[in-house]
């Protein structure tokens, strides 16, 4: 039906709204850009250094590294005159953990599992295939266990809980393929025992890495989806002999029933093993 303009009403006749416009702030933009940058480098780094890296004038470089330094997100090596991240960006990352839902949710299964497997017990967050980072962690008492800090982060294809990844996750095999080709192992496996193992997991519902990763560590591993769709998981890790007493199978079944709950009460689908 056709209605003339004369009835209709102010309202009809008013343009509609433009989506609000994101101003940008460059000394903001450069400042997380610098913080990305000290973040992912194993050694501190210079002014120049930075700069060059981040396309930075340097003097800019050099004053908002002072503001960071304020703020305590970076410290600078007095003799070095290098910059790495500071304690007080290790803080904010805590509060944002603490406030992040699967952290919260899976904490108690990891407290349990650390203490029922005398082993390191840990929750990982998926960054697509570039890397898994630790969220939630328990230790057990024992003297023989694998350190582990929150934040550590590592490839997120590699291990058992690359296999989960790749498994229960929606990515172009050519493109897990080329992040696989990069990936450093102390015994690696080739890529078609690998794709084996792949799909066993999708049987299991859970993966075993016995010594691939790192020799002498077992590692196992169930996945949890996300309501994103993305793969999170529960991990256990320990000294493969003593892993290898409790029973791998037990431990990847015990993670595989802890993983099911954890992606119900999440809302994401539920993934099952055979």
């Amino acid at each position: 039906m056709n209605i003339d303009a004369r009835h209709k009403t102010a309202a009809d006749l008013k343009p509609a709204k433009k989506a609000p416009r994101i101003r940008q702030v460059p000394a903001l933009t450069r400042g997380i850009a610098i913080l990305r940058l000290l973040g992912r480098t194993d050694e501190p780094l210079g002014v120049q250094a930075i700069a060059r890296a981040l396309g930075l004038v340097p003097s800019t470089c050099l004053h908002i590294l002072r503001v960071l330094a304020d703020e305590n997100l970076v410290t600078a090596d007095p003799v070095s005159k290098k910059y790495a991240v500071a304690s007080g960006l290790v803080a904010l990352a805590r509060s944002a953990l603490r406030q992040h839902t699967f952290p919260a949710v899976v904490q108690p299964d990891l407290d349990e599992l650390a203490q029922r497997y005398g082993a390191t017990a840990i929750g990982v967050e998926a960054s697509g295939l570039e890397h898994m980072i630790v969220v939630a962690m328990a230790r057990s008492d024992s003297p023989l266990r694998v350190h582990v800090d929150i934040g550590s982060r590592f490839p997120a294809l590699i291990s058992a809980t690359g296999r989960c990844v790749a498994a229960f996750g929606t990515y172009p095999w050519a493109e897990i393929q080329a992040h696989f080709t990069k990936l450093r192992w102390d015994n690696p496996p080739t890529l078609a025992a690998w794709r084996k193992e792949v799909h066993a997991v999708r049987d299991a519902g859970y993966a075993v890495d016995d010594g691939r990763y790192i020799r002498g560590v077992s590692i196992v591993a169930a996945p949890v989806r996300m309501p994103n769709g993305s793969i999170n998981a529960l991990v256990v890790v320990g000294v493969s002999e003593q892993m290898r007493r409790v029973g791998l199978t037990t431990v990847g079944e015990d993670l595989r029933t802890r993983a099911i709950r954890v992606s119900r009460a999440l809302g994401g689908e539920t993934l099952t093993g055979g």
